[in-house]
């Protein structure tokens, strides 16, 4: 239901306003799937959700446990002896057994190459208050954060809609594989400038959402370098810390702050989140962490608006606790998923369809350029749409992560089972054969229309050299070199 000028009146400009981005192609190919979803058998022509970025993959694993360990849970009967203690309230600090218990996660994703304290770990309802903590701790209203392109749409509403900060896009592009560089990273930094925009800091995504790329340790070298020299933050997303299912092996900027000990660890934040490397999306639990005391305090305080509830730390503590089952849950959860990543990318590359070399996260980057009508956002809007309501896939548009170039699309793939995989492959498949096709013919019917073009040509050129009539010079067909020479 939209809301009348009425409303508007009635409301607060952050209510109302246009912040939450609901509106972008992101969310709209999510109502898209809504309104219309895919089911074997109940509805087999509907929409496939491939726009939702969840692991699907080893919710056995974890329904297993949950079934060996009933105590777990403060609602069994094994369990319901804790459930007073846990009812209570409690403080927003989080259970000391939770947090002990996520940081040791925390390790356990990043080959325990680096070490994180519990009493630096601020809790939060998912990462999306995470994101926006961190944005109301560092910057005012006004302020900007500096982010690489292309970038995951939800940022747009969780560090500007609601703290009235900016975020400064830095460019990246196909050339190098969208790598971020320095020379892009000052370009942008010095255009804010110049618009007298404050840049309180820098914002990375590793893993990338889109691309499903890591940094090397070289370049995350080199932003902690750049972020000191201008003293602004650096704040990491490494949501999918424990999604990376190849090499490169992933390098945590917890462990350039424990090796570099030039760097000020006082400009330095991650978030993180359960929702992506355990697949617990619907538990809303999300992490800060901060190497500054004072963030930390700050943000436990504003913590209260989002807290994760007693029950569901209660029941993670249990399961993190438990380091045989973690163990072989990470194992697991990379074999899978790149075995879903593999049968994907080759599925595409079947038909044609190139993507950007990734080895983490829960998509790809498809390159859907060839398939333009027209190299521009509206040709990628017209392609995005045909595969929405024809094709019946949700993929999410490039433009929606603010990427420079039109024609790459993000493509999830470890929401859903093997056959609903398969049936979209084979969508996929059956889509770009008949592009392919049209796209041919076109080409074909190009080639014979400049062939008979040609074909006149001859024909009125040799009717013109044999025809003594029409060498008049004042015959009304244009005359070349060559029959001016011959008059």
């Amino acid at each position: 239901m939209g809301i009348t000028p009425t409303d508007q009146q009635l409301l607060s400009k952050i209510a109302t306003n246009d912040g939450h981005a609901e509106n972008s192609p992101y969310f709209d190919g999510w109502k898209a799937y809504d309104s219309d979803p895919f089911h074997p058998t109940k509805n087999p022509n509907g929409v496939i959700q491939m726009g939702l970025a969840e692991n699907q993959l080893c919710f056995d694993l974890i329904e297993e446990w949950i079934r060996k360990h009933p105590d777990a849970s403060i609602c069994s009967t094994e369990g319901v002896h804790n459930f007073r203690n846990i009812a209570n309230f409690q403080d927003y600090h989080g259970l000391p057994e939770f947090r002990n218990a996520v940081a040791k996660f925390m390790e356990r994703a990043r080959g325990g190459n680096a070490t994180f304290d519990p009493e630096k770990i601020v809790m939060s309802g998912g990462a999306t208050g995470a994101a926006e903590t961190i944005s109301f701790c560092l910057a005012d209203p006004g302020d900007a954060f500096l982010i690489p392109t292309p970038y995951y749409p939800g940022f747009d509403r969780d560090l500007r809609w609601r703290t009235g900060t900016q975020l400064v896009p830095v460019a990246c592009d196909s050339s190098n594989n969208f790598k971020i560089t320095i020379p892009a990273l000052t370009a942008a930094y010095d255009k804010a400038v110049k618009a007298n925009i404050r840049i309180k800091g820098l914002l990375i995504n590793n893993p990338s959402n889109p691309l499903g790329t890591v940094l090397d340790r070289d370049t995350l070298r080199s932003l902690l370098r750049f972020t000191n020299e201008k003293n602004i933050h650096l704040v990491c997303d490494e949501i999918y810390a424990a999604s990376v299912f190849g090499q490169p092996n992933f390098v945590s900027i917890a462990e350039l702050v424990e090796e570099e000990k030039w760097c000020n660890r006082d400009l330095i934040h991650i978030l993180y989140s359960l929702s992506k490397d355990l697949g617990l999306p619907g538990f809303r639990v999300g992490i800060l962490y901060s190497y500054n005391e004072y963030v930390v305090s700050c943000a436990r305080k504003m913590s209260s608006f989002g807290l994760v509830s007693t029950q569901t730390q209660h029941l993670i503590a249990k399961m993190l606790s438990d380091d045989d089952f973690v163990k072989s849950f990470l194992a697991e959860s990379k074999k899978r998923l790149a075995r879903r990543h593999r049968i994907m990318r080759m599925g595409m590359a079947q038909v044609g369809i190139g993507s950007l070399r990734s080895n983490a996260g829960l998509f790809i980057w498809m390159d859907l350029r060839r398939l333009l009508k027209e190299r521009s956002f509206d040709g990628e809007m017209e392609l995005w749409h045909l595969i929405i309501n024809d094709v019946k896939l949700n993929v999410s548009p490039g433009s929606a992560f603010h990427c420079s170039e039109p024609g790459w699309f993000r493509v999830c793939l470890s929401n859903m089972d093997d056959r609903t995989m398969e049936v979209a492959l084979r969508r996929i498949g059956k889509f770009v054969r008949k592009s392919t096709k049209v796209e041919e013919d076109e080409m074909k019917n190009r080639r014979w229309q400049n062939n008979l073009r040609l074909s006149f040509s001859s024909r009125r050129f040799e009717e013109i050299c044999t025809t003594p009539c029409l060498m008049s010079p004042h015959s009304p067909v244009p005359h070349s070199p060559l029959v001016r020479a011959m008059t």
